[in-house]
């Protein structure tokens, strides 16, 4: 696949597909990797994901050696101490809980201003707040965010987040591990990825214990031991070959389906017309007549914020109006001009998205704001008429592993 102009046409999702690794939740594990001198196995890993590969490289600068092959990533550690990620290629939003780690670990941490999807005012104030509340100086130096630990390590606080943050909930809980006393992280977003992050850091020997979305409470350790994890499903990749199969008219089992984690966007969409069959570790999505979708995005379980250009794209395949709003992310609606561009009809009322759906798309030359934007006019490119040609499409490929491969077995022929 080109890494920068995807040409995709008019085609119907039919066969098989299996369901890769979570990218959001393989990012986070890397970073937990940091937290420990001993071997880290990783399986059902998405080796093949962009973000992921620039991850494994941010490693190999901080000393980390590791051995990639299929679904499977050991890391090993050749040279301990580590703190500067002197990083001068494509950064990810990931640097912060590079930050954590190495601060919770190390004392002192020194990693580029994060990078990643531009998705408006997304800062990085909570994740200062946190370090500072566990007793670590935080400042900007050139392009680089730095921290550094009072002598003798982090010290265990109460960490009150204003919102339920992923990302936030995710560097309490690196930084709580090794942090000195018992951390209680109030008002915590409790998601399948962080719930899996929780599960490595576990086998590793932290202390974590869950209240639901009240509280997460870290009893600080000495260290971390090695482990052998297997990464939970991607439920983004999931939902897009469901929503995918529906409006192509396809018919698709797609594999390594993490039913448990879509409960609610699965019920709007059962709702809206999607046929659906359960297997045991699988889910059937036959094609049919799609209906208007009302949603708004919220905190898991509820629709992801990522979630709402896949939503957008079904909409615009329905008769009559559909409305999306996004309370995380106001505004996040640049990838639908880019639809409009292949004829979907919306209009934004204040942070309402309202999509007047049913007309016919026709391909042209579009591109790919962010992974999502991408995603939803590949899907959109599907049902057009003529060729879609997705300019920056490397973006796509930071979150669909093999993606080109997995549109062939599916009958679709991409280029």
């Amino acid at each position: 696949m080109n890494s920068e102009i995807l040409k995709i046409s008019k085609g119907r999702l039919y066969g098989n597909v299996r369901v890769s690794g979570a990218k959001n939740s393989a990012l986070r594990l890397l970073a937990g990797s940091i937290l420990t001198e001993e071997p880290v196995e990783l399986n059902n890993f998405p080796n093949g994901l962009l973000d992921v590969q620039v991850h494994l490289d941010m490693l190999k600068v901080l000393g980390k050696s590791f051995v990639a092959e299929g679904d499977q990533v050991i890391i090993k550690e050749e040279t301990t101490g580590i703190t500067v990620l002197d990083w001068q290629g494509r950064s990810i939003r990931n640097t912060l809980l590079i930050l954590g780690a190495l601060t919770a670990r190390f004392g002192e941490g020194r990693v580029p201003l994060p990078g990643g999807c531009k998705l408006g005012e997304r800062k990085y104030d909570l994740h200062v707040m946190l370090l500072e509340n566990l007793g670590a100086k935080v400042w900007e130096e050139d392009d680089y965010l730095c921290a550094k630990a009072p002598e003798g390590g982090l010290v265990a606080n109460e960490i009150h987040l204003p919102m339920r943050s992923t990302g936030a909930t995710e560097n309490s809980i690196l930084c709580a591990s090794l942090a000195k006393g018992t951390t209680t992280i109030w008002n915590p977003h409790i998601r399948p990825e962080i719930m899996d992050l929780i599960d490595m850091l576990s086998k590793m020997g932290a202390k974590i214990r869950v209240y639901g979305q009240k509280c997460i409470v870290v009893e600080g350790v000495h260290s971390l031991s090695g482990v052998k994890h297997s990464v939970i499903p991607d439920n983004m990749e999931a939902l897009t070959w469901a929503i995918g199969s529906v409006i192509t008219q396809g018919e698709v089992e797609i594999e390594n389906f993490p039913y448990e984690h879509l409960e609610v966007p699965l019920t709007y969409l059962r709702e809206s017309g999607m046929k659906m069959y359960r297997g045991t570790d699988s889910l059937i999505v036959k094609g049919g007549e799609a209906y208007p979708i009302e949603i708004s995005t919220g905190p898991y379980p509820g629709i992801n914020s990522d979630m709402q250009p896949l939503f957008a794209v079904y909409g615009a395949m329905c008769q009559g109006e559909s409305k999306i709003i996004d309370l995380r992310f106001p505004g996040r609606y640049g990838y639908a001009e880019e639809l409009a561009k292949m004829g979907m009809d919306y209009r934004v009322e204040g942070d309402l998205l309202v999509i007047n759906g049913g007309n016919k798309l026709v391909g042209t030359t579009v591109n790919a704001l962010d992974l999502r934007a991408g995603i939803a006019l590949l899907l959109a490119g599907l049902t057009a008429d003529g060729v879609t040609s997705i300019e920056n499409s490397w973006q796509i490929q930071r979150g669909y592993e093999n993606l080109s491969e997995k549109l062939k077995n599916l009958d679709v022929n991409v280029s």
